[in-house]
C-alpha cells in the first residue's frame, strides 16, 4: 500500500474527527483494506455534476468533512475574488441526505 494512502488514513484517525467516523475507519481498516484505500485513495473530485460520489468516510466520499472542506475552499476563493459583503444560495434535492449536506455548507 502507499505510504500517502496510509498517511491520509492516520491523519483522520489523529485529527479532529468525531469517534464514529474514527471507529468507521478503523473497521474498515480490520475487516476491507481494499475498501479503505478506495475510501482515502484521492479527493474526491468537483465535476460538471457537483459533488458527488459514494457516501462514507474517507476523502474520496461524500461525508460532512468533504463537503466542509470544499465549501471552504470555494468560500475562501470568493473572499480573495471580492471585498464587502458575499452571498451564496445553498439548496438542496431529494438525494440522499441532500438536505443535511446542505446544513453542513451553510454551517461553514
Amino acid at each position: 500500500m502507499e505510504n500517502n494512502f496510509m498517511q491520509t488514513v492516520q491523519n483522520w484517525l489523529d485529527g479532529n474527527f468525531d469517534e464514529a467516523t474514527k471507529a468507521q475507519i478503523l473497521a474498515l481498516k480490520e475487516n476491507d483494506m481494499t475498501e479503505l484505500e478506495d475510501a482515502f485513495y484521492r479527493n474526491l473530485e468537483f465535476g460538471t455534476g457537483g459533488l458527488r460520489g459514494i457516501m462514507g468516510v474517507g476523502t474520496n466520499r461524500m461525508n460532512k468533512y468533504t463537503i466542509g472542506k470544499a465549501t471552504y475552499g470555494l468560500a475562501n476563493y470568493l473572499k480573495s475574488r471580492k471585498e464587502g459583503e458575499i452571498k451564496v444560495a445553498l439548496a438542496y434535492d431529494s438525494r440522499n441526505n441532500s438536505a443535511y449536506f446542505a446544513s453542513v455548507a451553510a454551517g461553514i
